[in-house]
């Protein structure tokens, strides 16, 4: 199909760039994203240029959705009087997607052009809900320029690498459809749920009681693993599973690692891919960042803590701290020497010093050091619940910049980033449920 849509684009430019998208648009499923990632990467080796692919994919996509609306709004409801039967779509389905578009309809236009399905039945769907016009074309205009230009870029920075970047979009774009569904799914579940709340509540409960008949001592024994406020409750349950889950993570990628399984071809197809597109600037910029997740930096966060912890004589919190910052540099240390691997090519251009690569020391100290001061600081400094979520994100963002900083740098494979994350959480959870546990211990012993 590539070769297809490649000489197609070369025999006809900008015309074929216009009509497969505008097409798409009107609700007949054509490759137009293909089309427009595939004109961007000819732009990319000079056969034409991508601002006139830009505009012509965006006034495409424009033309196309605001046709697709049309159809939609003047013949839709007849089209569902006389065939909804067929796809069991009948006058009350039609009023819940009335509804969607009332409330959600401006966002589903925008972000409906990024989706393979929605990009193809939004407009038609928003015409035949008959959402207001004037919203429609805004938003219509704004998702198609922004569609354009996001995936024209990509189709020209990464021409050399066309078919992969083809499939991962392509994979992207069916993970994005899968979740949606997922959503809907969810969202059906629990309107059931909610319908049938109090049958299932006396169902659970019956077998609970039985349950619990025979089996006392295991009864109690779980109903204190979900009690909040008890001591060895809900906190450590919730440690358990965090830190099973990333042991399982980790353990799966070290044998992938040590057994040069498939995910490490994708290591160094990832890592000659950031490197081929990399930029003077963009090495600077990702060097500060990666500053942010070194040694040298989780040094200063662990002893800045340290001291304030001291001084304020919160002693179990700095015992916990202490146990985070050393544990994640003795792991770092131990775990590199075990497995041995050796760095990317070319990855002593950004080193200060010679280590192995697996796991990342950066991505590990990082979610460690970073996670232990967001949770010391929401915990005892942040009352609100919105900028304790606040502080989380912002975390993870930083965590997350750090890991990828590595893998443009080349001095990190992404098996190596993942791992470190992976070690992090397992530590991160054991500390601060260890925390979690003395403190309730304490409390259980001070209570009368």
């Amino acid at each position: 199909m590539h070769s297809s849509v490649t000489r197609l684009v070369e025999s006809y430019g900008y015309a074929v760039v216009f009509l497969f998208v505008a097409i798409e648009s009107l609700g007949i499923p054509l490759p137009g994203e293909t089309v427009l990632v595939t004109a961007a990467a000819l732009a990319a080796l000079g056969h034409l240029s991508i601002w006139w692919v830009i505009a012509f994919a965006a006034t495409g996509g424009i033309v196309g959705d605001a046709a697709g609306y049309w159809i939609g709004r003047l013949g839709g409801l007849a089209l569902i009087k006389r065939y909804g039967r067929v796809f069991h779509f009948d006058e009350h389905k039609l009023e819940k997607v009335r509804s969607f578009f009332d409330r959600y309809g401006s966002k589903a236009v925008f972000f409906g052009r990024f989706i393979a399905l929605l990009r193809t039945w939004a407009a038609l769907l928003a015409g035949t809900a008959e959402m207001p016009y004037r919203v429609f074309t805004l938003y219509n205009v704004l998702g198609g320029i922004t569609w354009a230009t996001l995936f024209g870029t990509l189709g020209y920075v990464f021409g050399r690498s066309l078919p992969l970047l083809e499939r991962y979009i392509g994979q992207a774009s069916l993970a994005v459809v899968l979740l949606v569904a997922l959503v809907v799914t969810l969202s059906f579940s629990l309107r059931w749920f909610n319908a049938n709340r109090e049958h299932l509540a006396e169902r659970i409960s019956w077998y609970w009681i039985r349950f619990r008949e025979r089996h006392p001592r295991i009864a109690r024994f779980i109903a204190a693993r979900f009690v909040r406020g008890e001591y060895l409750g809900l906190h450590l349950t919730v440690g358990f599973l965090l830190s099973l889950a990333a042991l399982w993570l980790f353990a799966g990628v070290t044998e992938d690692v040590v057994h040069h399984d498939p995910l490490t071809r994708f290591d160094l197809t990832l890592t000659r891919l950031f490197r081929a597109h990399a930029t003077p600037l963009g090495d600077k910029i990702f060097s500060i960042v990666s500053a942010l997740g070194s040694p040298s930096a989780m040094a200063i966060v662990g002893s800045g803590g340290a001291l304030l912890l001291l001084m304020r004589r919160k002693w179990l919190v700095l015992a916990a701290w202490a146990a985070a910052f050393g544990g994640a540099g003795l792991l770092t240390l131990v775990l590199k020497n075990i497995i041995q691997r050796p760095r990317p090519p070319g990855a002593a251009e950004f080193l200060f010093g010679t280590t192995y690569s697996f796991p990342s020391g950066h991505a590990l100290g990082s979610l460690v050091g970073y996670g232990m001061l967001a949770y010391v600081v929401g915990s005892i400094w942040i009352e609100r619940q919105r900028a304790r979520v606040r502080l989380i994100v912002v975390t993870a963002v930083l965590v997350i910049a750090i890991g990828i900083s590595r893998l443009y740098l080349g001095v990190h494979y992404f098996s190596d980033v993942v791992a470190g994350y992976a070690v992090g959480v397992l530590w991160l959870s054991v500390c601060i449920s260890g925390l979690q546990v003395a403190q309730r211990r304490r409390l259980s012993a001070n209570s009368p």
